[in-house]
């Protein structure tokens, strides 16, 4: 990941690629993104077991839902 100071800094990068222009989102999106349930239950030791009960599956589809 790039870290630029705005997203003009970013699209003056020479190898800046049109096609990500969808992902230039402010910091405070990415914050809340990776501070989802999702994300913080990464730490648990039944992660995967979780991941596919139907609390999992739903902070997955709220995840999945912010970055579309």
């Amino acid at each position: 990941m790039n870290l630029f100071r705005s997203e003009e800094h970013a699209r003056k990068w020479t190898k800046f690629n049109p096609d990500s222009q969808k992902h230039l989102k402010p910091l405070s999106f990415w914050l809340e993104v990776f501070s989802g349930e999702m994300f913080r239950a990464r730490n648990r030791t039944d992660f995967i077991s979780w991941l596919r009960s139907a609390k999992g599956r739903k902070a997955a589809q709220t995840t999945m839902a912010k970055l579309q």
